[in-house]
């Protein structure tokens, strides 16, 4: 049985399409299905040549946005919610202090996305660093103990998207319970603020020409069928 979605939910997936269009994402949807898997996306968008240096650049770039409005959204009962939010906190730390040693000793681990070095994601899966992947290894593990799910991870590994973002309403999570390689936005003062960068993930063309393909369908379907059939009518509201 569907349950009825929330004003506050619709908002976030309202600001999500938004923040999506100021940085350049041309097209973007709804409850998009998303390729090899389960699940629906809040919104997906899609974005032409968003890295240039790219051999098939020309295919653009994705992104998937969940929102969640409150923190029960988030999380779900589990035992001992204090010691895993203790050494997730622990844990987070660690892996920042890792990331900034690492951009400092092997700036060319850096994805050159911002301007500044503090700012920038880093990329290890072309170097075997054992101590940061076992800090991100032991935050999934309890991450998964304390929220009692594995979307997060498993939209990760199934590579929906280059990019994945959580959209939440202020005190829903704080950095540390971010999933590792998602990004945060959160609403503030009624648009949505990036607090932490995602991580990029390669994703094949064929599959991010999938994902546009069902961009294209959804907004295709959220046309009003009497406006199809009277184009004066379509050409004047897209003009709104």
């Amino acid at each position: 049985m569907a349950t009825q979605e929330t004003a506050a939910h619709q908002n976030l997936k309202r600001l999500a399409v938004l923040w999506a269009r100021e940085l350049g994402y041309a097209a973007a949807a709804m409850e998009v299905h998303l390729p090899h898997s389960a699940f629906r996306a809040d919104v997906v968008a899609y974005r032409r040549a968003g890295r240039p240096h790219r051999a098939d650049a020309e295919i653009g770039e994705t992104a998937v946005f969940e929102c969640k409005q409150a923190r029960a959204d988030f999380l779900k009962d589990s035992c001992a919610t204090d010691e895993a939010r203790r050494r997730l906190l622990d844990l987070d730390h660690r892996r920042r202090t890792l990331e900034r040693l690492l951009k400092l000793h092997l700036p060319s681990l850096r994805r050159g996305e911002t301007l500044f070095a503090d700012y920038d994601t880093i990329d290890l899966r072309g170097m075997e660093h054992k101590t940061y992947r076992r800090v991100l290894r032991d935050i999934g593990v309890w991450q998964r103990r304390l929220f009692g799910k594995t979307k997060f991870d498993r939209l990760l590994r199934y590579r929906c998207a280059n990019l994945n973002y959580l959209v939440v309403e202020p005190g829903v999570l704080g950095l540390h319970e971010v999933p590792p390689g998602w990004g945060l936005l959160v609403e503030r003062s009624g648009r949505l603020v990036l607090e932490r960068r995602p991580l990029w993930q390669d994703v094949d063309r064929a599959e991010r020409l999938r994902l546009l393909e069902r961009i294209a369908a959804k907004a295709t379907v959220a046309v009003p069928s009497d406006a199809l059939r009277n184009p004066g009518r379509t050409n004047k509201s897209s003009m709104q």
